[in-house]
């Protein structure tokens, strides 16, 4: 259950996890609360996952727990793993429906609440903790959130970590370019970003920063910025490229799906988020071999270590952000050596195979504690 499926860090890592789970003993139905992207869901490579979109009005989803109901009746799940706090409220018609277990996931926080402090949000996640049997928490800072202000139990919560192909997404010895892009000169300097656009990703600061960083001495002809995504926030991100004069520096990419040749492309990753839980594109980067400069929120600091395997700085702060982008475009040996860093962390500590087996294993013990009997494992199946 999510609140929508289309581009985004929590969307890309459900697809990560459905096209990886044993097909033989586990199938999906997505059902999205608003709508389904077609380009997007083409990432599931398995032909069996079905897309469901409600296309909900605005508002407390109330008014849809009998079509949520009846949904649940049609598609006698096993599990139902809500995902952030937007479709929480599914749980309630789950728990009514018989679903045997229900799980809810908390990947990180939205432009209302980037750092989990609201009190209203608080109050929700409590009020719907006795229709949900287990939590994810994808971070050790999400762990705690939902243990200390939530007031889950420590036995109730499972911490996993978002998996990253290091296959998919591997290292270019040299910059490669990226198809429709204008910067294809060897000489710049590609800073990139990749997401949804939404106040919370903080662009502004970004494109402040990238104008300053512009305006220091060398800087100037060579540095590039590439925006890889969509979403609400992107006529204001137009609007702003325009303010500051970037339209020949600032390349709008829309939405992509050849984001490992775009990774390939960049010189430098940037996440200038207010928020974020462990972030997919960060992990994407790290594994790419990227110099990465990322703001210190969320699960951003269990991801990098700042000065060893990227730059961290606070959230908002322009100054900050201009002095790591133009502390990598000035000393390059010292970039190489932390993107060298980074991607042996996203091998050694962010495998998919991983991710795969925790998600399996947590799904598995549930059922057992439900009562609820399991196919046959892969290898039993293969040894008969």
């Amino acid at each position: 259950m999510v609140h929508g499926f289309s581009v985004g860090g929590l969307e890309n890592g459900l697809v990560n996890l459905l096209n990886r789970m044993p097909a033989q003993r586990w199938r999906h139905a997505i059902v999205s609360l608003t709508r389904v992207s077609g380009r997007f869901a083409e990432r599931v490579e398995r032909a069996d996952v079905q897309f469901i979109e409600l296309d909900k009005r605005p508002g407390h989803l109330v008014r849809d727990y009998p079509r949520l109901y009846r949904l649940f009746h049609q598609l006698r799940p096993a599990v139902v793993h809500t995902r952030n706090l937007g479709a929480l409220e599914a749980a309630v018609p789950a728990w009514a429906a018989g679903v045997p277990v229900r799980i809810h996931g908390e990947h990180g926080w939205n432009r209302e609440d980037p750092d989990g402090r609201r009190r209203r949000y608080r109050y929700v996640r409590r009020l719907y903790r006795p229709f949900v049997h287990r939590y994810v928490a994808l971070s050790r800072h999400l762990a705690e959130y939902l243990e200390r202000q939530v007031g889950v139990q420590a036995s109730r919560i499972s911490q996993i970590y978002n998996g990253v192909d290091t296959e998919r997404f591997r290292p270019a010895e040299t910059r490669k370019p990226i198809a429709g892009c204008p910067f294809d000169d060897p000489a710049d300097f590609v800073v990139g970003w990749i997401g949804r656009m939404d106040p919370v990703k903080d662009l502004p600061t970004l494109l402040h920063a990238f104008s300053r960083g512009r305006q220091r001495a060398g800087a100037s002809a060579r540095l590039r910025l590439a925006l890889v995504g969509d979403g609400p926030a992107r006529s204001s991100v137009e609007q702003l490229v325009e303010a500051l004069r970037l339209r020949d520096q600032v390349w709008l990419a829309g939405e992509r799906a050849d984001i490992a040749d775009v990774m390939q492309g960049l010189d430098c990753f940037a996440l200038p988020s207010l928020g974020e839980g462990i972030s997919n594109t960060l992990l994407e980067a790290m594994a790419s071999r990227l110099p990465i400069v990322a703001t210190r929120v969320g699960g951003n600091g269990e991801l990098i270590e700042s000065g060893m395997t990227g730059m961290l700085v606070p959230p908002g702060d322009v100054q900050a952000l201009t002095e790591a982008l133009v502390a990598h475009f000035a000393d390059r040996a010292r970039a190489r050596r932390q993107a060298k860093a980074a991607r042996r962390v996203a091998e050694s500590r962010f495998s998919l195979e991983r991710m795969v087996s925790d998600y399996c294993n947590l799904y598995e013990s549930a059922l057992a504690a439900a009562g609820i009997p399991l196919p046959p494992a892969i290898e039993a199946l293969s040894a008969r």
